[in-house]
């Protein structure tokens, strides 16, 4: 087929009825897609699937395939988000073939499968969750979503390091890998686009966990800033572009006196690395001595940074934590610091 012979202005994405997961996916669910979407153990993929399956139920058939609850199980969390009356297709199975068998005369708009380290092939006499069986069940059900143009949503379980679990190969063949992230104890939950072929890499979305399941955050800002009323030592306000919207961040450090023999380099959200290296430029090129200190650094709410622009305000929180004087309430700071001690520029300056 020639490339200037395709027509491709009746692609219609599907809306998940979730602003925020629509915009760390693009836009919505292409049709055809194949999404991974991975997190820790009882972060909440399952309600936000759910949730987002009786939105799309209300439009187009969506079919909720799950290998590790009953029925009765799903239908409980249904009630508890209040979607009970929704008509989404259920599905618990764990054969691969006999959910395909099932699904080809009459294929949904929207397929989610929880989870995939659940299922296994027949044509295999591997365990379910094992090398061989998720690059099959996962090779096949992408076959199934390209053939008959159904968005395909799996659910991943994650290692102790937080990363996917199962072989590499199974990010490269889906087409969008998500990951939902918290903070420990917290009520909020990011949702982060690694990898998107139909949109943005790196997009965030916001979520606030209640008892009816997700709410949107629709100020996300409003989130990581301070709501104190006076200015204090040791913090300061940067604006990232994790995402392609810049956001708000309060930065906080605390410079303490060392009691032990080894002075401590503690990062919550930053590359304690690069907080070594800015430690270092402040003593050579400003005269600056915290190296014998305890640092800490941290970002508030559970956002990890790892762009560069972080270097100035996270230096102008330790100077300010070390000279125990607060900055103005209304700074915002971005900027990078180089090894010879001059702040660079870094992209998107505008639209911060």
């Amino acid at each position: 087929t020639r490339l200037d012979c395709l027509d491709v202005t009746d692609v219609e994405r599907i809306g998940s009825g979730l602003a925020e997961l629509d915009r760390v996916l693009g836009g919505g669910l292409v049709p055809g897609s194949v999404i991974l979407i991975g997190g820790d153990p009882g972060i909440g993929k399952s309600t936000l699937l759910l949730s987002a399956a009786a939105r799309i139920s209300a439009t187009r058939r969506a079919c909720y395939v799950t290998g590790e609850e009953s029925l009765d199980q799903i239908g409980l969390r249904a009630e508890r988000l209040s979607v009970g009356e929704a008509p989404v297709g259920l599905l618990a199975e764990t054969s691969v073939e006999s959910i395909i068998g099932r699904l080809e005369t009459e294929p949904p708009a929207v397929l989610i499968i929880d989870s995939i380290q659940t299922l296994y092939s027949e044509h295999l006499e591997s365990a379910p969750g094992s090398v061989s069986q998720l690059r099959e069940c996962a090779a096949q059900l992408v076959r199934f979503a390209k053939n008959r143009s159904v968005a395909t949503v799996l659910v991943g379980h994650v290692t102790k390091e937080g990363t996917l679990a199962g072989p590499r190969v199974l990010e490269h063949m889906v087409d969008t890998v998500l990951y939902f992230q918290s903070d420990l104890g917290s009520r909020f939950r990011i949702i982060r686009a690694v990898k998107n072929r139909f949109g943005a890499a790196n997009e965030l979305g916001f979520f606030v966990m209640s008892e009816q399941g997700f709410n949107e955050v629709k100020n996300p800002s409003a989130i990581f800033l301070a709501r104190r009323t006076q200015a204090v030592p040791g913090s300061t306000t940067l604006v990232t572009r994790e995402s392609t919207r810049p956001l708000l961040v309060e930065v906080q450090a605390l410079v303490d006196q060392n009691t032990g023999t080894h002075p401590r380099r503690v990062a919550q959200g930053l590359d304690t690395q690069r907080l070594g290296l800015l430690l270092a430029v402040l003593h050579r090129h400003c005269g600056i001595a915290i190296g014998d200190s305890d640092v800490f650094a941290n970002v508030v709410g559970g956002l990890k940074i790892t762009e560069t622009a972080s270097d100035l305000p996270v230096t102008l929180a330790l100077l300010s934590s070390f000279r125990e004087r607060a900055l103005p309430a209304e700074l915002v700071a971005f900027g990078e610091i180089g090894l010879t001690g001059e702040i660079r520029p870094v992209p998107f300056g505008e639209e911060r």
